[in-house]
């Protein structure tokens, strides 16, 4: 017989040792809640520093008034060249800043972005007036032939370039007896987004404040002058916070009870003496809102003074809309930071066929301005803009962005509906801020130092605009639309072209567009 096959045995199934999960290393769960952390104090830092509440006297947006035709003008300063390329200028701004400060014997609210006579790179252009020393030495003699005249000049640290090249015109004023006042950004909200809260949290508590002395020994070349001494790191990690009090304002007394000023877009600065401006020059108590705010500006950054200010005891004229038209009375605003944004897109908005908006601007940017243009243009309104080419910036080449990738978009947009022209510069800057919306009867302007940029009109930089309304044919809108007809369609002799046609300067690249928009929607930019 044959054996049965022989089969293997049973296997035996052994359970396998139970092995005890192992919590995380206790240096790994750290890691993650200090990261963490981090994360939540550098975005809530970025946050808080941008939307911040606002400090007193900005965005202010005040009340009409209503005032004799007189008691307004337009001013412009004009640089252009002839058929030989020899400049040609009509400079009256700052004479009649001068004008202002002459004939005060009470009080002097001053406040300028741009006070020195720095010029950029190489020197920069040749100045055409020392500007800057003229309005020192009219103030420091105006108080010595006045000692009880309360003088209050309120700047920014742009001016010290930000504690690492102190000014010794500001040190001048102060030794004559006059309250400087460097205002204090840390106060404003930080454009700057993506720069926002390392400065926050890394650098600005070790730095100071920017405001006074050199911290110490400059190592980095000067950002205003290659000629001036050197300059601190801090104050080139403050610098690229991009934030400042672009304001150009100086009210006085008028000599009596009354109130006079001029809110301009020039800055008493050597290196933009050659520049093409405008500015009001405005009389009585239209002014005492940007005064207030002014005063509120100084007190934020520290400053303890006191200057008393009587209200004019003048008969109010009637807010008469057939006086109005009839260009009998004009009426002001003043209009600061965010509000300057919130009035233009207003009034651009409200237009319809037939009607017009011309604007010439150094820069233009933000998009609730160029969105609003658009829509405009299809309800049949006609716009037209003189633009700068953003070429020069005081020695340095610039890349042409915003303005030729925004004047593109806005051609484009538009159909050819939207009329753009470029101002011929010539190492100058075509630094004017107009804006002008006008049918039949009415001309409503906004001029000032707000360029239409998300930094300028978007509550981040002190700005000081004054809108103004009257009649279209009041000798006041006739001059303002004739200054820009002027520039538009070439009318001067002596073979001078003040503006260009768009085709000169239109950049339609996408590359540049979309670098325009991440520069606007972050703030990391210089516009």
């Amino acid at each position: 017989m044959t054996a049965p096959p022989t089969l293997p045995p049973e296997p035996v199934f052994i359970d396998a040792p139970q092995v005890a999960a192992r919590p995380p290393p206790p240096r790994r769960t750290w890691r993650r809640v200090i990261l963490l952390t981090l994360l939540v104090v550098w975005a809530g830092t970025a946050v808080w520093e941008t939307t911040k509440p606002l400090p007193p006297g900005t965005h202010t947006q005040a009340e009409w008034h209503v005032s004799s035709p007189a008691d307004v003008s337009f001013i412009a300063d004009i640089t252009a060249a002839d058929a030989y390329g020899r400049a040609v200028m009509s400079q009256n701004i700052f004479d009649q800043v001068l004008g202002v400060v002459r004939g005060a014997q009470r009080f002097l609210v001053i406040d300028y972005f741009l006070f020195n006579a720095h010029r950029g790179k190489a020197g920069g252009p040749a100045p055409t007036r020392a500007l800057s020393s003229e309005l020192r030495d009219a103030l420091i003699e105006q108080k010595k032939q006045k000692p009880d005249l309360r003088i209050l000049f309120i700047t920014d640290p742009i001016n010290d370039v930000y504690g690492g090249d102190p000014s010794q015109d500001l040190k001048q004023l102060r030794d004559a007896g006059i309250d400087v006042v460097v205002t204090d950004l840390d106060a404003l909200r930080d454009s700057n987004v993506l720069y926002s809260s390392f400065w926050r949290l890394a650098i600005s508590w070790w730095s100071g404040d920017g405001r006074g002395e050199a911290q110490s020994a400059g190592w980095l070349p000067n950002p205003l002058d290659e000629q001036s001494q050197d300059v601190t790191f801090s104050a080139w990690a403050r610098l690229a916070n991009f934030k400042a009090n672009h304001r150009k304002v100086v009210i006085g007394d008028d000599g009596g009870a009354g109130l006079v000023g001029i809110v301009a877009s020039a800055n008493p600065h050597d290196g933009s003496s050659a520049h093409s401006n405008v500015a009001v020059r405005i009389a009585g108590p239209a002014l005492a809102p940007l005064l207030a705010s002014e005063m509120e500006v100084a007190r934020f950054s520290g400053w303890k003074g006191v200057i008393a200010v009587e209200p004019e005891r003048v008969a109010p004229l009637a807010n008469d809309s057939t006086k109005l038209v009839a260009g009998e009375i004009v009426r002001s605003q003043v209009i600061t930071e965010g509000a300057i944004r919130d009035s233009v897109v207003e009034h651009i908005e409200a237009t319809v066929r037939g009607e017009s908006i011309d604007i010439a601007m150094f820069y233009i940017s933000d998009r609730k301005v160029i969105d609003a243009l658009v829509d405009a243009a299809a309800r049949g309104v006609n716009v037209r803009l003189i633009l700068d080419p953003n070429k020069d910036a005081f020695g340095y080449e610039k890349n042409g962005i915003p303005n030729r990738p925004v004047a593109s978009e806005l051609v484009a947009a538009s159909n050819g509906a939207i009329h753009v022209r470029w101002y011929r510069t010539h190492g100058e800057q075509f630094h004017t801020k107009l804006v002008m919306v006008y049918g039949a009867d009415r001309l409503w302007m906004s001029l000032g130092s707000a360029n239409l940029t998300r930094r300028n009109i978007g509550d981040y930089n002190l700005e000081a605009n004054v809108a103004i309304e009257t009649a279209r044919t009041s000798p006041l809108g006739m001059q303002v639309l004739e200054y820009f007809e002027t520039l538009w369609a070439n009318r001067a002799g002596a073979g001078i072209e003040y503006t260009a046609d768009f085709g000169v300067y239109a950049d339609p690249t996408q590359a540049n567009y979309w670098l325009y928009r991440v520069m606007e929607s972050t703030g990391l930019s210089t516009f």
